[in-house]
């Protein structure tokens, strides 16, 4: 049933809360007090659902709305992707803070429903799609946003390869994150830390030290 109705499963399988750092957002997100906390990979894989990536509020996300909502000249009256949107917090935070237009993209269907879900649960508007969008050309965003996606590295190599493209042809990329595997190790420019309250469950500790870096061109 879910699969047909991605909206009706994030409604039944969630909470709306705020993520530690981010009070002024609140989101569709699991807690320990909805069953799907409790559900591993393989028993939704059972069911044909994808890992819910969407439902946490990951450290790297959190880093990066922190920024953009403390420092809205980051997005003012600029074209905005927030890649790998997850939850769409990122991408909120950037409408929030005065984005001229926001476009959250992430293939999982159940991603794009939440996303849907969390921009109308905080007032704003965002542009969703679930095109694959690695090594297409730049429609005309000024600003790509990503966040926790430097886990696994064949995927970390496609999309530094992609935006380092971007950022040689005049666009600015920012990128959340708490020290995956994967993150760049050159071409890289620190602009803030925060110690990011999290879960065990997600991070195998109560706070994760977490950056925002601007990528360099090769």
């Amino acid at each position: 049933m879910y699969l047909d109705d991605p909206a009706a499963f994030i409604a039944a399988n969630t909470a709306c809360h705020e993520p530690p750092l981010i009070p002024e957002i609140r989101l569709h997100l699991a807690t320990e007090i909805v069953p799907i906390w409790q559900m591993t990979e393989e028993e939704m894989a059972e069911q044909g659902l994808p890992p819910p990536f969407w439902a946490f509020a990951w450290a790297g996300g959190q880093a990066l709305a922190r920024h953009i909502l403390d420092n809205p000249d980051i997005v003012k009256g600029f074209s905005v992707l927030d890649f790998g949107s997850g939850s769409g917090l990122v991408g909120i935070a950037a409408r929030m803070a005065g984005a001229a237009s926001v476009t959250c993209a992430d293939i999982d269907p159940f991603s794009v429903a939440a996303i849907r879900l969390n921009a109308q649960l905080n007032g704003v508007s965002v542009d969703v799609t679930s095109e694959d969008l690695i090594d297409t050309a730049n429609p005309g965003w000024d600003l790509v946003l990503v966040s926790d996606l430097c886990y696994e590295r064949p995927l970390s190599e496609r999309i530094e390869r992609w935006l380092r493209g971007y950022v040689a042809a005049g666009t600015r990329v920012l990128i959340g994150d708490p020290g995956r595997t994967y993150l760049p190790k050159t071409g890289m420019e620190k602009l803030v830390t925060y110690a990011v309250k999290t879960t065990r469950e997600l991070e195998d500790t109560d706070v994760r030290a977490t950056s925002v870096w601007q990528l360099l061109e090769a």
